[in-house]
């Protein structure tokens, strides 16, 4: 399944959002406010998706076979990219609908219900509770991606993190606190200033942010589902321990392939003397294999191709220089 940290800032999300959706659409029934129905969408779109995270993450948990011999890890890519979906359909487009089915009603001159209702004030009391609850996730989601964020800055964590649950919930979070604010301040100056214009555009603001956090998680989501390698600092460690066994004289070329969040695989041509015996060469493969293993614990599936080395002596390269260079990052 998901990481442990991944998983508890999946589960503080759902139960956060599941609350919040109920509060929202009570609030709405009561008083018709366009950025109330948006964000009540939008708590049901998140509590799918987080949903959706911790499906993937128990498909993920299914042993290899022979039609799927690397195992199933991937799935969870394939999840968090159908969370983008639901994000950009069911939060951003329904939000940007409401947005300008409100914005006719308004230009027509119908009653707004808001601005007429006696229980105005429950939408403000909803937000700002929606607020403090969405607050307390986000802090949970924040405090288990600092144990693995490591010294990269929040932009980085978001685009390299191999495993999808922390960014996407992060992202999720954000968007949820900053789309409470703009329902507040829509709903909040309507009533100051009677005005429901500003309704209106709080609710677009809310769609407009939605699709942008939606396009950006769908970016992330489907470099992972292509394919991607190992970042350049544990390129460059597999790559030094190979060149650290004695018996290579240099690392030819090297290809890195996550085939799930924790699982990577490790395809590398090495060059060995050939004075040694068949013997020795085996040995070297086992030594290197012990070797990437220590470096890098996340390198699971680890094939390599030993080659008779006929570089020249004397040329200045060093070894695994020129794979270092071209390897899969």
């Amino acid at each position: 399944m998901a990481t442990e940290g991944g998983t508890k800032a999946v589960l503080a999300a759902l139960l956060a959002n599941v609350g919040i959706a109920v509060t929202k659409f009570v609030a709405w029934a009561l008083t018709g406010a366009s950025s109330m129905l948006a964000e009540a969408i939008h708590s049901v779109a998140d509590s799918g998706n987080q949903v959706l995270l911790l499906v993937g993450g128990r498909r993920a948990q299914r042993k290899a076979t022979p039609e799927h011999p690397f195992g199933y890890g991937r799935v969870r890519y394939v999840f968090a990219f159908i969370v983008s979906i639901v994000l950009f359909s069911v939060g951003g487009l329904f939000a940007l609908y409401e947005a300008f089915h409100k914005y006719e009603e308004v230009h027509a001159g119908y009653p707004n219900e808001l601005l007429e209702s006696s229980w105005w004030w429950v939408p403000v009391v909803v937000l700002s509770a929606a607020i403090v609850m969405e607050t307390l996730s986000f802090r949970t989601a924040i405090r288990e991606s600092d144990k693995v964020r490591g010294k990269r800055s929040w932009v980085q964590f978001v685009r390299r993190a191999k495993s999808p649950e922390l960014p996407v919930i992060l992202l999720e979070d954000l968007g949820a606190l900053v789309g409470l604010v703009l329902a507040l301040a829509g709903v909040g100056m309507s009533l100051i200033t009677e005005n429901a214009y500003w309704d209106v555009a709080g609710t677009a603001a809310i769609g407009l942010l939605l699709v942008v956090i939606a396009v950006i998680l769908a970016v992330e989501m489907s470099s992972l589902l292509i394919g991607e390698g190992a970042v350049q600092e544990k390129v460059n460690a597999i790559a030094q321990a190979v060149g650290e066994s004695e018996s290579v004289t240099r690392l030819i070329h090297m290809r890195t392939l996550y085939t799930g969040p924790e699982e990577l695989l490790v395809a590398a041509k090495f060059g060995v003397s050939a004075a040694h015996t068949g013997e020795h060469i085996a040995a070297t493969i086992d030594d290197v294999e012990a070797r990437i293993r220590r470096a890098v614990p996340e390198a699971v599936h680890i094939y390599l191709e030993p080659d008779l080395d006929r570089t020249p002596r004397g040329t200045g390269e060093e070894p695994g220089g020129s794979s270092a260079r071209s390897a899969q990052s």
